[in-house]
C-alpha cells in the first residue's frame, strides 16, 4: 500500500510583478495542475460570478482569473469586496496577465474582445478585519525606507522562504538561515538588476511577491508530498504532481509519469547483504534509466549513481538497512534542472527505511524478456561485433567500421578500450588497463589451397549467446572479385556480428580477418550472393600491426586440429567488441 499525505509547504502565496500601473488588470483566484480540475474550478466560479476566464500557464498549469478590469484600482476594489464576502480565496491577487497563455475557458473566448468588468459595488462593512501578513503581496510599490520597514516585519520562516526563492532564481548561493547579510543583499541587488528594477539591495513587498511567485509556481507543479509505501518499507517525499504509483516489479516499486511529465521514480527494496548491494550496483549500471556518463560512488554499505545523456538525468541512492537493501532512483527529463534539484533535495532529505521489504515474488512480476530486468529495459550497445587479441597485453584487432563512431568501446562487456590506429578497414584497440588474454593470435602466411576448409570465430549474434561461434566455409579465391591482392574470397554465409573475427586455417592459425560484407557489396555497387564473404589476408594484417608497434607471432602448428580444438582456440582468441553511444 502506498499513502499520500498533504503537500509540504515550501513558501507563501505570492503575486506576479506589475509593469504598468494603468494596464489591464486581472484577479487570479487560483491555479490547477490539470485541465480537468481547472475547467471544473472555472465552472464553479462562473456559477457565482461574471467575467471568469481560464488561461493556460507555462509548465502545464492553468489559471482561473476574473476580468479584465480597466484599472488597477477597480480590480483591487473587486478583489477586496469578493474576498470579504468569502467568494474568492484570501490569497487571490492582481496580475497584468503577462504569464497567461491561450484561454481554455469559456470555449472559444476571444480575450481581445472582452468588455472590461464592471466596478465592484461597495462591500458591506465587515466586523472582522482582514489582516495582511508581511509577505502578502500588495498593490502599491514602496520607497526604500518603506521597503526596509516592511522587511523588518518578516518573521524567520518568511525570511527563509525568501532566501529559498532567491536561490531558486539563481542569484543566491549561501545558507538558508533567515539572516539578511551581505550575501542576501547581493542576491536581492542581482535580482533587481536582472528584472529591471532600481538596485537598492532591499526588495519591496511587491518585488518579494514576484520572487516568491516564480518559486511557488514550480513548487505547486511538483506537489511535493510525503509518501509511505508499506509494501516496499520506505517513507519518502515524492513529486506527486509528476509521478503516481504504477506497479511492483521486485526489487522495484515503480512510480510512473503523470500529466506528460516524463518523470519516473523507482523505490528499491529487497532483502540482502553487502554482496546483494554490490550485485545491484553492477546491474543498475546496465539499465537504460542509468546513462553511462556521470559520477558513481560505492562503499561497503551504500552506493550512489548519477547518469546523464541528452534525454534524461538519473540519480540513484541505495544503502544497507538491517538486512535489507533499500533506496530510490529519480529519472528526470534533461534541461529542467531547477525543478529536478528541488525534487532531488526533498527525496534525499526525507528518505527513511521503515518496517517491511518488497518480497521477491510479489504480485505477477514483470514482463519476462532477455532485454528486460524487472520490467526495465537493459541498455544495449549501439553496435556489437568481433575482434581478436594480437598481443599479451590485450590489444585487439577489429573492423574499423564497427568502432568508427563510438562514445565508449568495451571488450567482452567488461573492459574499456580506445582506438589506437585505423587503416584500410582495420582498427587497433588498446584496453585502458592491461589484460591477460587466454590466447593471442598465431599467424600463418601460407594460404590454404582453394576449396579447402576454413573457419571464422565470431559473435554472430552480437553477444546474445555470451560466447563466439565457429562458422565453417571454403577458400574460394586468393583475391577479391576485382583482383584485390589483399582480399580473400570465401564460400561462406556470414552475419554482420562476425565481421572483425579471425579467419582460421585447419591448424588454428590466423590467416585473415573477416570483412564487413556490406562494405564490399557497396564497393561492387551490386548485391552479392548470400554465400559470398571476404577477409583481409594475413600480409595486410601483419603490415598494419607492425606499423603500430605490435610484434606478430608466427604459428608453429604442424597438424590439423579437431573441431573441438578449433572451437577452443576461437573461444580463447575472439573478443566481443561493443560500441556504446
Amino acid at each position: 500500500m502506498h499513502r499520500f499525505f498533504a503537500a509540504v509547504p515550501f513558501g507563501l502565496a505570492a503575486t506576479l510583478s506589475f509593469t504598468a500601473a494603468n494596464a489591464q488588470q486581472w484577479i487570479q483566484v487560483e491555479a490547477q495542475p490539470t485541465l480537468t480540475q481547472a475547467t471544473d474550478a472555472a465552472q464553479g466560479y462562473a456559477a457565482k460570478l461574471p467575467n471568469v476566464v481560464g488561461f493556460n500557464l507555462p509548465g502545464r498549469w492553468h489559471a482561473i482569473a476574473l476580468g479584465p478590469y480597466a484599472t488597477e484600482a477597480e480590480a483591487e476594489d473587486a478583489r477586496r469586496a469578493l474576498r470579504a464576502q468569502g467568494i474568492i480565496p484570501g490569497d487571490s491577487y492582481l496580475t497584468e496577465g503577462d504569464r497567461f497563455q491561450q484561454p481554455f475557458w469559456p470555449v472559444g473566448v476571444n480575450v481581445a474582445t472582452l468588455t472590461p468588468a464592471a466596478p465592484a459595488e461597495t462591500a458591506a462593512p465587515v466586523t472582522e478585519q482582514v489582516v495582511e501578513t508581511a509577505m502578502t503581496p500588495v498593490e502599491i510599490d514602496e520607497t526604500p525606507a518603506q521597503a526596509r520597514q516592511s522587511e523588518r516585519d518578516l518573521d524567520r520562516p518568511s525570511r527563509e522562504a525568501l532566501q529559498r526563492a532567491l536561490k531558486f532564481a539563481g542569484v543566491y548561493n549561501s545558507g538558508i538561515d533567515g539572516a539578511f547579510g551581505p550575501g542576501t543583499r547581493r542576491a536581492m541587488s542581482d535580482w533587481q538588476a536582472a528584472n529591471g528594477y532600481d538596485v537598492t539591495g532591499v526588495l519591496t513587498t511587491r518585488q518579494r511577491g514576484a520572487v516568491l511567485a516564480a518559486y511557488n509556481t514550480v513548487i505547486d507543479s511538483l506537489s511535493l508530498a510525503p509518501v509511505t509505501d508499506d509494501v516496499a518499507g520506505i517513507a519518502i517525499t515524492l513529486p506527486t504532481g509528476m509521478v503516481g504509483f504504477d506497479a511492483y516489479t521486485p526489487p522495484f516499486a515503480k512510480y510512473s509519469a503523470k500529466n506528460g511529465s516524463n518523470v519516473q521514480v523507482m523505490l528499491i527494496s529487497q532483502t540482502g547483504d553487502e554482496a546483494t548491494l554490490g550485485g545491484l550496483y553492477e546491474i543498475m549500471q546496465t539499465l537504460e534509466i542509468v546513462p553511462m556518463d556521470g559520477p558513481r560512488n560505492r562503499d561497503s554499505t551504500s552506493f550512489t549513481l548519477t547518469g546523464m545523456n541528452a534525454n534524461i538525468v538519473s540519480h540513484t541512492e541505495v544503502r544497507l538497512a538491517n538486512g535489507t537493501v533499500k533506496g530510490w532512483t529519480l529519472i528526470w527529463p534533461a534541461g529542467d534542472e531547477q525543478r529536478r534539484e528541488m525534487a532531488l533535495a526533498a527525496m534525499k532529505a526525507s528518505f527513511t527505511p521503515i518496517d517491511g521489504v518488497l518480497p521477491d515474488a510479489y504480485g505477477n512480476g514483470a514482463t519476462q524478456d532477455i532485454d528486460l530486468m524487472a520490467g526495465l529495459e537493459i541498455r544495449r550497445p549501439e553496435a556489437a561485433g568481433s575482434g581478436f587479441y594480437v598481443n599479451a597485453s590485450g590489444a585487439v584487432l577489429t573492423s574499423a567500421a564497427l568502432v568508427a563512431q563510438c562514445t565508449k568501446i568495451t571488450l567482452d562487456d567488461s573492459y574499456e578500450a580506445t582506438v589506437t590506429a585505423t587503416q584500410g578497414g582495420m582498427a587497433l584497440l588498446t584496453p585502458t588497463e592491461p589484460l591477460a588474454p587466454l590466447s593471442v593470435a598465431q599467424f600463418d602466411s601460407h594460404l590454404p589451397r582453394l576449396q579447402s576448409e576454413v573457419s571464422v570465430s565470431g559473435f554472430a549474434y552480437e553477444g546474445r549467446l555470451g560466447a563466439p561461434t565457429l562458422n565453417y566455409g571454403l577458400m574460394a579465391e586468393h583475391k577479391g572479385l576485382n583482383g584485390e591482392e589483399d582480399l580473400l574470397r570465401l564460400a561462406m554465409t556470414t552475419l554482420p556480428g562476425e565481421a572483425g573475427g579471425p579467419l582460421l586455417n585447419g591448424q588454428g592459425a590466423v590467416i585473415g580477418m573477416l570483412v564487413d560484407k556490406d562494405a564490399i557489396s557497396e564497393s561492387q555497387a551490386r548485391t552479392l550472393p548470400g554465400d559470398v564473404a571476404f577477409a583481409y589476408d594475413m600480409e595486410k594484417l601483419a603490415t598494419f600491426l607492425s606499423n603500430n608497434g605490435i610484434a606478430v607471432s608466427a604459428s608453429d602448428a604442424a597438424r590439423d586440429m579437431s573441431d573441438s580444438e578449433l572451437v577452443t582456440v576461437g573461444r580463447d582468441l575472439t573478443v566481443l567488441v561493443s560500441c556504446w553511444n
